[in-house]
């Protein structure tokens, strides 16, 4: 069966995108970028073949769709902006199979302009073809939420902007099969600063809570509750908890782009969070010394280190780092997820407890990190000798709280 569209980048935004346009019953052709790339299980993989999905074996299968989406991820590079690098790649293949009539649309997040001066260029010096007159360009901000049971890609809007309006139609109308509403932007710049403010307005709230969170813990408030009253307020307040730190492959960013000005409120958040798995570690030293204990030789056991609740993804995930911090301080770490099989700190493999209450009762400390609903927290606490709730999530009383 010839294929409608091709995923370009099976990772964090192209399989949820591939999984929706097979339940749309759009045939679909995955095509994979690098080694970021996401996996399908097995079984998953049968159902998306059944459904109409194929992943390509080479990339002369890109020149055959009417629709192709590029999607890689675009993690943070050591200069602290974006790597476009995958992008740039998966680009540069479509490019070479581009065929007239065909529409390109750009998902990763990237800075404002990009998908003008920096895609629209590979993909006219690749192909031949102009942008606007010989193949659609588009772009749409990727709002994928792991683990979500309620908002899928079927009633989430999603935001087009094209370079052209004739583009911007194009794509909205491709999305019209696989979402209730698409919100279609002034252009290719307003598109992509909607991912910017999007991002960018999550990880300043948390960072807000974070700081409140340090500061409740030393006035003796109890922050949980200021929020749960909090968000009773039917406007002008949305709800945002503190934790350990922030995750997942949606990086803040900064700098708007070519306008190279820096947001300071970014800056700051990105700070803020940044801090807080060394403030796990301070509380954590702080709770051992108070029963007579020191972090060195300190068996401790860290549960849930994905950065997400009930998903096995790890990416950027804060448990890293206070698993390194713990271990550089002599601890005796061990793990607990179970959506984690295995994991490594500081290219060492960390043990897994695999008897749970048992492992929590013979440690010396027990921090949570990530709250899974499998976590009976209730349980849990009457075994552990401490336990450190960094997510809240513990009946009151039942553990300190981060």
């Amino acid at each position: 069966m010839p294929a409608d569209l091709a995923v370009i980048g099976l990772g964090p935004y192209g399989l949820p995108l591939a999984k929706a346009a097979v339940a749309a019953g759009i045939p679909t052709l995955g095509y994979r970028t690098g080694p970021d790339s996401g996996s399908l299980s097995p079984a998953e993989l049968r159902r998306m073949v059944s459904g109409g999905f194929r992943q390509a074996t080479s990339p002369t299968e890109l020149g055959r769709v009417r629709t192709a989406v590029i999607c890689p991820p675009t993690p943070r590079g050591e200069d602290g902006g974006l790597d476009l690098s995958q992008m740039e790649t998966a680009a540069r293949t479509l490019a070479a199979m581009l065929r007239p009539h065909t529409t390109v649309i750009l998902e990763s997040p990237v800075p404002p302009g990009t998908t003008e001066n920096v895609l629209r260029p590979l993909l006219e010096e690749g192909s031949g073809l102009r942008a606007g007159r010989d193949f659609h360009l588009a772009y749409s901000p990727s709002r994928v939420d792991p683990g979500n049971r309620d908002f899928t890609p079927a009633n989430t809007p999603k935001v087009i902007g094209g370079l052209t309006p004739a583009c911007t139609e194009s794509a909205a109308a491709f999305y019209g099969r696989l979402t209730d509403k698409v919100v279609r932007a002034r252009g290719l710049r307003e598109a992509e600063t909607v991912q910017v403010l999007e991002t960018n307005f999550r990880h300043v709230n948390i960072a807000l809570v974070n700081e409140m969170a340090v500061l409740c813990h030393d006035l003796g408030i109890d922050l949980w509750d200021v929020i749960r009253c909090a968000e009773t307020k039917p406007f002008g307040f949305e709800a945002f908890r503190p934790g350990p730190g922030v995750g997942g492959h949606a990086v803040p960013q900064d700098l708007t782009g070519p306008a190279g000005r820096t947001l300071r409120m970014v800056e700051l958040a990105q700070q803020v969070n940044g801090q807080m798995p060394r403030y796990v570690i301070q509380r954590a030293a702080t709770l051992l010394n108070e029963h007579g204990k020191s972090v060195r030789g300190a068996r401790i056991l860290l549960l849930g280190v994905t950065y997400k609740p009930d998903i096995a993804d790890q990416q950027s995930t804060p448990a890293q780092e206070v698993a390194t911090r713990l271990l550089e301080l002599g601890a005796c770490i061990s793990f607990h997820d179970p959506y984690v099989a295995s994991w490594s700190v500081l290219d060492r493999p960390v043990p897994r407890a695999d008897a749970l209450y048992e492992a929590v009762a013979e440690a010396d400390l027990t921090i949570l990190l990530q709250q899974h609903r499998t976590y009976d927290l209730q349980g849990l606490s009457v075994k552990a000798q401490l336990l450190l709730d960094t997510r809240g999530a513990a009946p009151t009383g039942a553990a300190h709280r981060l």
